[in-house]
């Protein structure tokens, strides 16, 4: 089924132009695309595919801005009519080129923000198969064995009666056992999937974020205190070289919070169609990209906790309320959208999520605004 979107018909922009053919309706897109108008970008890159279904150039944009428009960790129908659109054009251009590395990367990235591993882990399985030097597909695929394992070690870590930042390891149990079986190939997969990572591309400040988040994590299967604290000390050795990265990339900023998000969706390949005297093209300059809150729940440099509101506790109103927040470059927060939950609570909350900092978020070696989700919980036992 076709995603319904507006479809421009006439434009003073356009010269008032009645018609296009396949290569026009993609240079208007792209334009739209470079001005971040992901709505009009779709119903132009559209037009480009149904004048000539056979044009993989427009099948890939048209899928790349209806990834943008995807929001991570929504599941409302509508959110996930358009990844399934998304998902639909890419593999229509691995169809007409099934060597596009493009494609299977984004496709990648698709899965991987639906939480979907396996089947990510089976596009990004693809992509260094054909690119081996692809440091995003390795990347990920160290992240996606992170993203698996993480929940896992931290309910025995609570089942073990340990706080999440007690020093380990793991006190010896059938549990224990059955972690080292379920997650053990994963952990040292994930740690060579990094290690491949670095070896393309050695100032990858985020694959030894999760190197040292591996690592640790690994920590707690050992079976001595000293095997823990070897460890411990290699993933202490990864936070200092990934700071050190991070300073000379962006100065002197602090970057504290090892967790880095997953990798943006590839922008869409340089534009190929001509027109108008001009070559089209994508965004020159960073723009906002969309990270999962729960990614980006791991980059808080600065988290102060709301203030419960006396009425509201006194009246015995609990619950989550849901945020939608802009993280500016600089990682402080530029803009708080209440999305849902109990209004006695949500000034409570917007006040204090304008007050958090986070680690800024880099693409291609720039920072760049974030569109995120934030949910803060309010329970009667909280002090």
């Amino acid at each position: 089924m076709r995603l319904l979107v507006p479809v421009l018909l006439v434009s003073a922009a356009t010269g008032g132009l009645l018609a296009q053919d396949s290569r026009g309706w993609l240079n208007l897109g792209v334009t739209e695309f470079k001005s971040n108008n992901y709505t009009q970008a779709v119903a132009d890159f559209q037009r480009a595919v149904d004048a000539d279904p056979s044009n993989g150039v427009a099948h890939l944009y048209l899928g790349s801005a209806l990834m943008q428009m995807f929001n991570p960790g929504a599941e409302t129908p509508e959110n996930l009519a358009v990844a399934a659109a998304s998902n639909k054009e890419f593999l229509k251009v691995l169809e007409l080129d099934p060597s596009n590395i493009t494609a299977m990367n984004n496709l990648g990235s698709l899965a991987l923000n639906q939480k979907k591993w396996d089947e990510a882990q089976s596009w990004y399985q693809k992509v260094v198969a054909a690119d081996p030097s692809n440091s995003n597909a390795w990347y990920s695929m160290g992240f996606i064995a992170w993203s698996r394992y993480y929940p896992a070690v931290s309910a025995a870590r609570v089942k073990a009666g340990m706080k999440l930042d007690q020093a380990g390891p793991l006190p010896a149990s059938a549990e224990k056992d059955q972690l080292k079986a379920a997650y053990g190939l994963l952990i040292e997969g994930g740690i060579y999937d990094l290690q491949q990572a670095l070896v393309t591309d050695p100032q990858y400040d985020d694959a030894m974020a999760y190197m040292n988040l591996l690592i640790r994590e690994r920590a707690d299967l050992r079976d001595n205190a000293a095997d823990y604290r070897q460890d411990i000390d290699a993933a202490n050795a990864w936070v200092d070289k990934a700071l050190a990265v991070k300073r000379a990339k962006v100065g002197t900023r602090n970057a504290t919070g090892m967790a880095a998000p997953p990798p943006p969706p590839p922008p869409p390949p340089p534009g190929q169609g001509g027109g108008g005297g001009g070559q089209a093209g994508v965004r020159d300059e960073p723009g906002r990209i969309r990270v999962s809150g729960e990614v980006m729940q791991a980059m808080l440099v600065r988290h102060d906790a709301p203030v419960y509101p006396a009425d509201a506790k006194s009246a015995g109103i609990s619950g989550s309320v849901e945020l939608s927040v802009v993280v500016g470059a600089d990682g402080a927060v530029k803009d708080v959208t209440f999305r849902g939950g109990p209004q006695a609570l949500s000034q409570a909350a917007i006040d204090a999520v304008r007050t958090w900092v986070y680690k800024p978020t880099m693409l291609n070696d720039e920072p760049v605004e974030v569109d995120t989700s934030v949910t803060v919980n309010f329970t009667l036992a909280q002090e």
